[in-house]
């Protein structure tokens, strides 16, 4: 992705709740070896000494997982040149299964990931609890973002919502989408993509869909009604966030249902897609660091996510990745015209209620949904 120009504008402190997202396929472990010295020698070598000499990392793939092996973790070993950094790429199901696996001796000592996957996770008993002693850029993140019961922390955040192929909706005369009930018209038949509900992407829209019916993840009869009509206007559900891409790319489809930061992304690298937050609003998915309970390597843990909340790593989120940063950084003034979003539409979903459900509803769907596809 090219580089934005660096200019200043202040970005108004971030509001939002939990949840949603996208990944890659599990790749094997990397790691980047020490490199660099202490800027500071006495602080820097004080830190250092508190330090264990590895530590071990999970988190999303592709473009999130070339910014932190390629940018970050470099410049981390700037500052603690003793910490030896290994990554571990995977979805976040994948990746919070995979600490389950290991409660009894585990082998993660940190991860990044969605937040609706660290809320299952925090159900599970899977993270330490972390505070401002242990991370002092904690204090930065506003009480929004906040985790429940301080089980990590979030350090970048994006809206859910509508993303359209701009050129193929001008030569079709497709109808611009302004409301989530906009892919359920008649008109749009046969150009929408979407993933289904074991996909945070589906399963954030279905939601929303039930919030601008009269509905909510309390009562989802509305969304499933939306999700039926929806069903009956494509071939089939998407299994990826690469199938998605894929299919806005070769304009078999018009119109999807995933992030900001993924359809800024694709712009960015020539897609022609426009991203709109539906006047209904939608909710917003954080990325959430969490500290894996018995970590074999805490102190480490502890001082990766702190540089986390820097201002420099917050910065590169947004300029690099179109997320959101956590915290009030001063941000490229285009990059942060591109990250507006109408904040006070922020739907604040309620996750304990939605872990519970996604079984169920995933059952439901792939009995009552699933099967209207392709006809």
């Amino acid at each position: 992705m090219k580089k934005k120009t660096l200019s200043l504008l202040s970005v108004l402190a971030l509001t939002g709740s939990l949840l949603a997202g996208c990944g890659s396929s599990t790749s094997a472990p990397q790691s980047s070896a020490p490199q660099g010295q202490p800027a500071d020698n006495k602080s820097a070598g004080q830190a250092e000494a508190q330090l264990e000499d590895t530590l071990v990392i999970a988190g999303n793939g592709a473009t999130v997982e070339k910014l932190m092996k390629d940018v970050i973790f470099k410049k981390f070993n700037e500052k603690y040149p003793n910490v030896k950094l290994t990554y571990v790429s995977g979805v976040s199901t994948e990746i919070v299964a995979k600490v389950k696996a290991q409660k009894n001796s585990p082998q993660i000592d940190m991860t990044v990931i969605e937040g609706g996957e660290q809320e299952k996770g925090r159900q599970e008993g899977l993270w330490e609890a972390i505070s401002e002693a242990d991370i002092p850029n904690m204090k930065n993140v506003p009480d929004d973002l906040k985790i429940a019961e301080n089980s990590g922390v979030t350090v970048n955040f994006t809206p859910m919502g509508i993303s359209y192929n701009s050129e193929l909706v001008k030569e079709k005369n497709l109808p611009v989408p302004a409301s989530w009930n906009d892919l359920a018209k008649p008109e749009v038949k046969g150009y929408i993509t979407m993933t289904d509900v074991a996909s945070n992407f589906g399963r954030s829209a279905m939601i929303m869909m039930a919030y601008a019916n009269g509905g909510s993840e309390k009562n989802i009869e509305p969304g499933f009604e939306k999700m039926k009509t929806i069903a009956g206007y494509m071939p089939t559900f998407a299994k990826s966030a690469a199938q998605l891409q894929q299919n806005l790319q070769n304009k078999s489809a018009a119109y999807t249902t995933w992030t900001m930061a993924r359809s800024l992304t694709q712009k960015d690298a020539g897609l022609p897609l426009e991203f709109v937050f539906p006047q209904e609003g939608g909710n917003i998915v954080p990325n959430v660091a969490t500290l894996v309970k018995g970590a074999k390597h805490p102190n480490a843990a502890k001082a990766f996510i702190d540089f986390l909340l820097s201002d420099e790593v917050q910065t590169m989120y947004a300029t690099e990745l179109y997320y959101n940063p956590a915290t009030a950084v001063k941000l490229p003034e285009d990059v942060a015209k591109q990250l507006e979003f109408d904040r006070s539409k922020v739907v604040n979903f309620d996750y304990d209620v939605i872990g519970k459900e996604t079984a169920s509803w995933l059952d439901r769907f792939n009995k009552e949904i699933a099967p209207i596809t392709g006809k």
